[in-house]
């Protein structure tokens, strides 16, 4: 990481002419390409983006620039490292559509954002597909009959075959191929995003919106975007937001390609590509959780099939393909969604689990509950960034302890096998009504990894579970630091 952080300084220093202020580490996303914000001595800030993928690299570039000349709301790139890795691009923030969302609940201001957003999307569907070369696409040109296919075998065999239960596996397939050609034959093709939804949409503190992460993009059904962002499961918009969202989309994509548009065909396609992109996601979600073993992608999988449920109970498809919905029906069933929902607790619920972090040089916590200690996680096998001079007055929430342990130790890899552990003894301690669960995380000065874990525990199962918490920082209690890291008695 080190090395990373000199070559973007360099290629900042070449672009600019002079040295960054500080280059600043930003959280790690779904895919391997790593984010970076370079703040400028002059204030501001400017994005940079490491990918070994030089392809993935100069299709996003390409992109950018070609939909920059043309004013739609893209980054601006400003400069490209010779090998091709590293790019820098014009910041937006740190404030997506999504974290309105999460902020606002369904206020009239995020349906606006919403609004305004698709308004957007339509106007850069039409516009960038002019003399765009889509020989730069990643895959395929085009989201055609290949492309469907492959979405449905993703799903096929991330999800689907995860489940083990048993279906008639060519006769499947036969219902994928007829709905790969069904699907295939749409009305318009023009530039589709391919992931767009409301993480993918920054949006400035005047209103403006911009967006990014359009690498995937190709030809193809406009319908396919729109689909992605009003169906995204964690945004789980109301059914009169859809509706309405998708009628003022319409009348926006029929000025823009300045002709009447056939509403009722619109929406059938349309209908179709909602099924293809829900199944593409389950189909993500079950190789980042049940494959990858990534715990925040299993607890989106429940409104993943909720959403599936209400589409196969409420639209229909236009072309009949009967071992397709009899596995459709089998992924919705009270059985499969109970599976991938985690037993919650309530205001009723008698459960508290006490976390906390220590140090092994003073010994394991005492366990004042009379139940025998819970579990007791040693830390010291995760690399110790305590043994690193810039780390050695820091603790497991100053952020480059945070990133160091991130990036730079098998620390996630841990806390997935953590999580495995305690999430049974969780579950199974609130159906059984008990009070209390004790779990203590040791290192070496309880000041950097046990800390980072004890937090990390703390916020997954307060996700998952919705349990009270009780966490604890002992040694740093004892040393009284600056911006206390316990929090006792937490209700919810």
């Amino acid at each position: 990481m080190q090395q990373a952080l000199e070559l973007i300084n360099e290629l900042y220093e070449q672009w600019k002419g002079r040295k960054a202020a500080s280059v600043e580490i930003l959280p790690k996303s779904g895919s391997e390409r790593r984010y970076f914000r370079v703040h400028e001595q002059e204030g501001g800030s400017i994005i940079a983006t490491l990918g070994a993928n030089v392809q993935e690299n100069e299709t996003f570039i390409y992109f950018s620039r070609h939909f920059k000349n043309i004013g739609l709301p893209v980054p601006e790139i400003l400069i490209t490292s010779e090998d091709g890795t590293i790019y820098l691009q014009q910041d937006f923030g740190n404030i997506s559509l999504l974290n309105h969302l999460e902020k606002e609940s369904f206020s009239d201001h995020v349906y606006e954002l919403f609004k305004k957003s698709l308004h957007e999307l339509a106007r850069l569907q039409v516009k960038a597909h002019e003399d765009l070369d889509y020989e730069y696409c990643l895959t395929n040109k085009e989201f055609g009959k290949e492309a469907i296919m492959a979405d449905l075998l993703y799903f096929k065999y991330y999800f689907l075959d995860a489940l083990r239960r048993p279906y008639d596996k060519q006769k499947l397939l036969n219902d994928f191929e007829a709905l790969s050609n069904y699907l295939a034959h749409t009305e318009f093709k023009y530039y589709m995003f391919r992931d767009f939804q409301s993480r993918n949409i920054m949006v400035t503190p005047d209103d403006e919106v911009f967006f990014i992460d359009y690498q995937g993009g190709m030809q193809g059904a406009p319908q396919y975007d729109v689909a992605s962002m009003l169906w995204q499961a964690r945004a789980n918009l109301p059914d009169k937001w859809k509706e309405k969202l998708l009628e003022d989309y319409m009348d926006e994509f029929s000025k823009q390609i300045n002709q009447p548009l056939n509403k009722t065909m619109f929406r059938i396609q349309y209908n179709g590509y909602v099924l293809i992109r829900l199944l593409q996601v389950l189909g993500a979600y079950g190789f980042r959780g049940l494959f990858e073993r990534k715990a925040q992608f299993l607890t989106s999988i429940p409104l993943a099939l909720k959403n599936l449920k209400w589409f196969i109970e409420n639209q229909s498809l236009g072309i009949i393909v009967p071992e397709f919905m009899r596995v459709l029906q089998l992924c919705v069933s009270n059985e499969v969604i109970e599976q991938f929902t985690p037993l919650q607790a309530t205001e009723a619920t008698p459960l508290v689990v006490k976390i906390q972090s220590f140090s092994y040089k003073k010994g394991c916590p005492a366990d004042d509950s009379g139940n025998g200690g819970g579990f007791v996680f040693d830390c010291r096998g995760i690399l110790n960034p305590g043994r690193i001079d810039e780390y050695k007055t820091q603790h497991g929430r100053n952020k480059p302890v945070m990133d160091f342990l991130e990036q730079q130790s098998r620390m996630s890899d841990f806390l997935n096998s953590v999580f495995d552990i305690v999430d049974l003894s969780v579950e199974e301690y609130i159906r059984r009504g008990f009070a209390s669960l004790m779990i203590s995380f040791g290192c070496t000065g309880g000041q950097h990894r046990s800390v980072y874990a004890a937090d990390a525990l703390a916020r997954h199962l307060k996700n998952k579970f919705k349990v009270k918490i009780e966490l604890k920082h002992l040694v740093q209690e004892e040393k009284n630091w600056e911006n206390p890291l316990h929090v006792k008695n937490a209700t919810n």
